[in-house]
């Protein structure tokens, strides 16, 4: 991916002296970006563009080019593909739309088959270019305005990333890359991740993703990444009729929202609930250090917004510190009698900027607190100028020691502090919220690489057990595993299963209950009957001896009558 993300020479096909066409605004943005490669304007007409000899055809370019861009109207895209392949383009990003969003997929198959003819990659169709800070590279035709930084984007949606790399301006975000993929013809996320992982510069991957075509290669993909990066996700088309937009947009196949949040799980993966959130994670996880543990402390000048930012803790899964010895050994002296130095540590509303250095030193220096979030109510004791002095001091001397992370509340001095500290590079949040939950997108991460760490614990002994339950089912022409038997290997994998029995006759289904201990279940055991509970296979929350003789009676009449000549193997007690 390198001659895309750094390209020595780039064509533009269908370069314009328009100023209200994509193909000015592409060459314009390249020029004003800084980049320092050979630039090749190509359109019939010839001349001059902002500077540049204007080439009558890409044939006409004496240079080698890695990098075409093709900003022409569709019906005539595949004469122009071919002849960046006839001409030894490495890669072309195809900004014209028209292909397989509006159903026309057989064109697009076809570009991309003659491209691979000539060992050419596609970046398309329907996209609106590519950025990448280190090559101060700005080939879009987004805003102009980019800010360098950590955070790369790759995004489906044309205009939201445009729209993206418009409110990463606004916000002082700084970002690595962004790419938009639109209908993903040939390069994908997959492709991207790639290059992405071993980035230097890149320490956050934000995707706006509406669905995959190979999610295999996804996986693969993410599984290679470093544990220092980031991936925080946006997944739209979860609904019925957001799928059915996602296939108009940009021709994809939302698919299982569930399917996907296990991935997101099992991958490490964040997930963001809209656009907000997302920047909020991907700006905090590019700044915050990994933590050591797990015990977080919150500290306020205000108790009502400490009792927030527990409440957000518990629903974003953080661990607040209570070792109360510790943190009265921690903060006492720190604050006033009439405040609380169990957590959250609570200043009270009198505390001035010293008295807030104090208590955030005590607690970044103290071993046993890994995170901290600190929130501040605006009060008369405070001025802008101590805030923005204060956290630009901690931030300076901590950053990298573990993570902390500022809320701040009150009127227009506090948003000029925020925007102040912003300039700066600093994320500080307005909301209690905001800045708990991208605490807690921060340990979420921390705890899959944790798991990732761990050696498993299924040892050579196991597995032979494990095949030797298949083997047998496999000799029994069984294409299905009896319920006892997952659950047997369940257990042999580490997975906690409910105590149960298999009883062959009525007298051990009794015996079994009785030492299981009610209340328990009762299922007919036969690979005969799949779907037991249509049957009339299964009896729940049994709690005596003459509800176990009903339920035998009950299920075995049942077996017999639906499935007379299934073979039963008797039922499975299982506690409830």
């Amino acid at each position: 991916m390198k001659a895309l993300f750094e390209p020595s020479s780039i064509a533009i096909v269908g370069a314009s002296k328009n100023p209200e066409k994509i193909g000015y605004k592409v060459v314009e943005n390249i020029i004003a970006s800084g980049y320092k490669g050979k630039i090749y304007p190509i359109n019939p007409k010839k001349g001059e563009l902002l500077g540049l000899k204007v080439y009558g055809s890409i044939e006409e370019v004496e240079d080698n080019i890695d990098l075409a861009i093709i900003t022409i109207p569709a019906e005539i895209v595949y004469d122009a593909v071919k002849k960046c392949g006839e001409k030894g383009v490495k890669y072309c990003i195809i900004i014209s739309s028209g292909f397989s969003e509006i159903g026309n997929r057989k064109e697009e198959e076809r570009i991309v088959k003659i491209a691979k003819k000539y060992g050419m990659r596609i970046l398309g169709p329907n996209v609106f270019g590519i950025y990448v800070a280190k090559s101060k590279l700005n080939a879009t035709f987004g805003p102009k305005k980019v800010y360098p930084g950590h955070i790369a984007i790759i995004t489906q949606s044309g205009a939201l990333g445009i729209a993206m790399i418009g409110k990463s301006a606004n916000n002082h975000i700084g970002l690595s890359a962004v790419i938009s993929v639109g209908n993903k013809a040939d390069i994908d996320e997959a492709d991207l991740l790639e290059y992405l992982r071993s980035d230097e510069e890149t320490k956050v991957i934000l995707m706006y993703i509406e669905g995959f075509r190979d999610g295999r290669k996804f996986i693969d993909a993410l599984k290679k990444l470093p544990p220092q990066k980031y991936i925080v996700t946006i997944k739209a088309g979860k609904s019925k009729h957001g799928a059915i937009a996602a296939a108009s947009h940009t021709g994809s196949l939302a698919g299982s929202d569930n399917v996907f949040n296990g991935i997101a799980k099992q991958l490490g993966i964040i997930r963001a609930k809209n656009v907000r959130e997302a920047f909020n994670f991907a700006m905090f996880l590019s700044q915050a250090e990994t933590p050591a543990g797990e015990n977080v402390v919150i500290i306020t000048n205000g108790g009502g917004i400490g009792v927030m930012a527990a409440d957000a803790c518990e629903e974003y899964g953080l661990k607040i510190f209570d070792d109360y010895e510790n943190l009265r050994e921690t903060f006492e002296k720190v604050i006033p009698s009439f405040g609380s130095w169990k957590n959250p540590i609570d200043l009270t509303g009198q505390a001035t900027a010293a008295d807030y250095e104090k208590a955030l030193e005590r607690a970044l220096l103290n071993e046993n607190i890994h995170a901290v979030i600190a929130l501040y109510c605006e009060t008369a004791l405070f001025s802008q100028r101590d805030i923005v002095e204060l956290i630009k001091k901690i931030d300076a001397k901590y950053k990298n020691r573990k993570p902390i992370v500022f809320s701040l509340f009150g009127g227009e001095k506090i948003d000029e502090a925020i925007e102040k500290l912003s300039e700066d590079g600093i994320k500080v949040f307005d909301e209690v919220y905001d800045a708990v939950s991208a605490m807690g997108a921060l340990y979420r991460r921390y705890r899959y690489i944790k798991e990732r760490e761990k050696e498993p614990e299924i040892y050579i002994e196991k597995e032979e057990k494990i095949r030797e339950i298949i083997e047998l089912a496999r000799k029994e022409g069984r294409r299905l595993l009896l319920p006892h038997e997952a659950k047997e290997i369940a257990k042999l994998i580490g997975i906690d299963v409910p105590e149960y029995r298999i009883a062959k006759n009525l007298d051990e289904a009794i015996r079994y209950s009785e030492e299981i201990g009610y209340p328990v279940a009762m299922k007919i055991v036969s690979e005969d009957i799949v779907h037991k509970t249509e049957a009339g296979g299964v009896a729940l929350d049994l709690e005596n001896r003459e509800e176990i003789i009903n339920a035998y009676q009950v299920i075995m009449r049942n077996a017999k009558t639906h499935f007379p000549n299934a073979k039963i193997r008797g039922v499975e007690i299982s506690k409830m």
